[in-house]
């Protein structure tokens, strides 16, 4: 396996998956306030429900994907500090875009803190539209989808 690989997550991932996703998203607690989300999810039972991805060896990026019957839902996307700006991000996205189109959807769907505002210019030079802004308890979410091409 190269590091450019983007495979199914097994169970021996799990803590990789963990800790990806943790250091990716720990700098966020003290600007928004709270713990996202992604660093609370039961990432042993996303790995079993074939819901996440990983790129590298060891693991430095992790997608965790939910298909719907009218789209798919990208429910976190992670790149491990050390990997930043190494095209993991972007390889990442793409693969988001041909999974949804080998499961026959055509729009991928997600949202982000609004105070994460590097996600938000990120899903905006992807092509990603914004279509709402909801706050859910302690959340403050930019809601996204990105059509794709038939």
């Amino acid at each position: 396996m190269t590091d450019d690989t983007i495979r199914p997550a097994t169970s021996a991932d799990v803590p990789r998956v963990k800790a990806v996703t943790d250091a990716a998203y720990h700098h966020y607690i003290e600007r928004i306030g709270v713990v996202p989300v992604p660093m609370e999810a039961d990432h042993a039972a996303n790995v079993a429900a074939g819901r996440v991805f990983v790129t590298g060896d060891p693991v430095v990026g992790v997608l965790v994907l939910v298909p719907h019957e009218d789209h798919l839902y990208l429910d976190s996307v992670a790149v491990h500090p050390d990997a930043q700006g190494t095209g993991t991000g972007r390889r990442l996205l793409a693969f988001v875009e041909t999974y949804a189109r080998s499961l026959g959807l055509n729009e991928v769907r997600l949202m982000t803190n609004a105070k994460m505002w590097e996600n938000r210019r990120m899903y905006d030079r992807y092509g990603y539209e914004q279509v709402e802004r909801r706050v859910e308890g302690e959340y403050d979410r930019f809601h996204y989808r990105k059509r794709l091409p038939a």
